[in-house]
């Protein structure tokens, strides 16, 4: 069984600490939510177990196979969402796709079953620079998830999406949380948080300060977490 292990990182720079020894394990098919408001460590962490940023202390490990000992076949098993778009703008939709297809030595096939499943089929020809922030969300979406990941880290991914895209985007993922794979995530939309978590993990100031075990009760859910974003 997928195993997502994340033993007490942290992430220091020079003397100022971004992230406090933090902890969190997943296994396959549950989803796993960062919540908490600017600064409070989320994107830091979503970036030390995409193997972006190099933990100052602890490990991350999936099945077994931690990052700073086995970098490459670690990093095989993840699909990233970072929370900024870069790219070249004047490539197109399919080329962009393409390129990181051939990275993940992913078919034409499943491409294009990706630009259907984003929404983004009948734009396959059009440049990055003429898509909306939700198009442009949207295709960062689908490059992480084209290999099929065992472990899928998101960094705001709803952010710029209409109401339509926000429900199709908990659809997609609650699929794949079927399908089995690991979700980790972070948003400040918490009603998408209760509805799709089976764990959200509150941070503040680079550390996790509650942890929700969510039971499927959406509207108490969010109440907790509204009541967490106001201390």
């Amino acid at each position: 069984m997928t195993k997502l292990i994340v033993d007490s990182v942290s992430k220091v720079y020079k003397k100022k600490t971004a992230l406090y020894p933090c902890s969190l394990q997943a296994s396959k098919g549950t989803c796993v939510v960062l919540c908490g408001g600017n600064g409070a460590g989320k994107s830091t962490l979503l970036k030390m177990i995409a193997g972006i940023l190099f933990p100052t202390s602890g490990t991350t490990s999936i099945n077994g196979i931690e990052m700073n000992t086995n970098r490459k076949t670690y990093l095989d098993q993840i699909g990233f969402m970072p929370d900024d778009f870069y790219a070249q703008e004047m490539m197109t939709v399919e080329e962009f796709l393409h390129f990181y297809g051939s990275l993940r030595k992913v078919g034409k096939n499943r491409i294009s079953m990706v630009m259907e499943q984003i929404g983004l089929i009948e734009k396959k020809r059009e440049l990055i620079k003429s898509l909306s922030k939700g198009m442009r969300q949207r295709l960062l979406f689908g490059q992480s998830i084209l290999a099929n990941p065992a472990v899928l880290l998101l960094d705001e991914p709803t952010n710029g999406l209409d109401p339509y895209w926000v429900n199709q985007f908990v659809e997609i993922l609650n699929e794949l949380k079927k399908s089995g794979t690991i979700i980790v995530f972070s948003t400040h939309m918490m009603d998408v948080a209760a509805e799709i978590s089976d764990v959200i993990l509150f941070m503040k100031h680079g550390n996790i300060i509650h942890t929700i075990t969510n039971k499927n009760n959406i509207e108490e859910t969010t109440m907790k977490l509204m009541k967490l974003h106001r201390l």
